[in-house]
């Protein structure tokens, strides 16, 4: 990883309008030399002028070719596959002339998260330099697809795959990593709906947040957001409605159908609506009382004069 935040940081705005970078090859001898140098731990000074963006770019590439597995993992290729496919179909699976390609998006967005940390943070910092290089495309001659060309075999590609299931799917690959390219600045943030969840777990606790969880917190107002909080302000109403009407309905079983006692009297008392809950019913005791109050919110006062009453009518219909 270090090795390649080395390469990664040697390229300057400059190196990415030399035509053909990425598939012009360096000079052997100096990319030999180059080589040596970042195995051996040594400061290199890009800037020099030793070495051309040729063969920065062309041992980059040497260096994604030698790891055991490609940056996407062998274990995704399939759902990588399904991906490309995901603009062709409507949410229907029908085909469809007009591709939906936010669907790809928060497919990858999704599949990126279960990658290994090392394989993100990397995939990260090479689509994010290839993204700027098919910006110059002008000048250097690569676009998305010119570049797909080059890296797919060591982003995507898998080592196990034969000849001929290769062939069969080198399209849907190559797309696939032109996609990845094109879209780099998106799909490695989490889909919006997962940000919500996230900040609606977050936001109301005293919790210590790391980078990423500020990141996810720090998301403006959104659709989803607001739907939410209506939803909330629903079951606020439905509840305070709810127990308003049970209210009534226990003043209208104890009047009714409770002779007359002072028991009765109290929990008249206690059930009609307005009437505030005395919290003292009971002798000063030394003994400290037990917490009404679930988490940092406390019962209010017609749940708890709810509460009360329906226990002590559970205890007199016992009797």
């Amino acid at each position: 990883m270090y090795i390649f935040a080395i390469f990664l940081a040697g390229f300057c705005p400059a190196d990415l309008h030399v035509e053909g970078l990425f598939r012009v090859p360096g000079n052997s001898l100096r990319q030999q030399t180059l080589r040596e140098q970042l195995n051996s731990g040594a400061d290199i000074d890009f800037s020099s002028g030793d070495f051309h963006p040729n063969d920065v770019a062309t041992l980059l590439k040497s260096f994604l070719g030698e790891l055991p597995e490609p940056l996407l993992t062998q274990r995704h290729l399939h759902a990588h596959l399904k991906i490309t496919e995901l603009s062709l179909f409507d949410d229907h699976g029908n085909k469809t002339s007009l591709p939906d390609k936010e669907r790809q998006i928060e497919a990858l967005q999704l599949l990126l998260m279960l990658l290994p940390t090392a394989n993100r943070s990397l995939l990260k910092l090479l689509l994010d330099l290839l993204y700027h290089t098919a910006k110059q495309q002008h000048k250097n001659r690569m676009s998305a697809h010119n570049l797909a060309l080059m890296f797919a075999p060591h982003v995507i590609w898998p080592n196990n795959m034969n000849a001929t299931d290769l062939q069969e799917n080198l399209t849907k690959l190559n797309s696939g990593m032109a996609f990845l390219i094109k879209h780099s600045q998106k799909i490695f943030r989490a889909p919006v709906y997962l940000r919500e969840h996230v900040r609606l777990q977050f936001a109301d606790t005293s919790m210590i947040h790391s980078k990423d969880d500020l990141e996810l917190l720090s998301v403006g107002g959104s659709p989803f957001m607001s739907a939410w909080k209506r939803s909330a302000a629903r079951v606020r109403s439905d509840s305070d409605s709810h127990t308003e009407e049970a209210l009534r309905e226990l003043y209208r079983h104890v009047t009714h159908h409770m002779p007359n006692s002072a028991k009765k009297k109290k929990l008249i008392r206690q059930s009609t609506p307005g009437t505030p809950v005395s919290e003292n019913t009971t002798p000063t005791s030394k003994k400290h009382t037990r917490s009404r109050s679930f988490g940092d919110g406390g019962i209010s006062p017609s749940c708890v004069s709810f509460s009360s009453v329906y226990w002590q009518l559970q205890s007199e219909a016992a009797k």
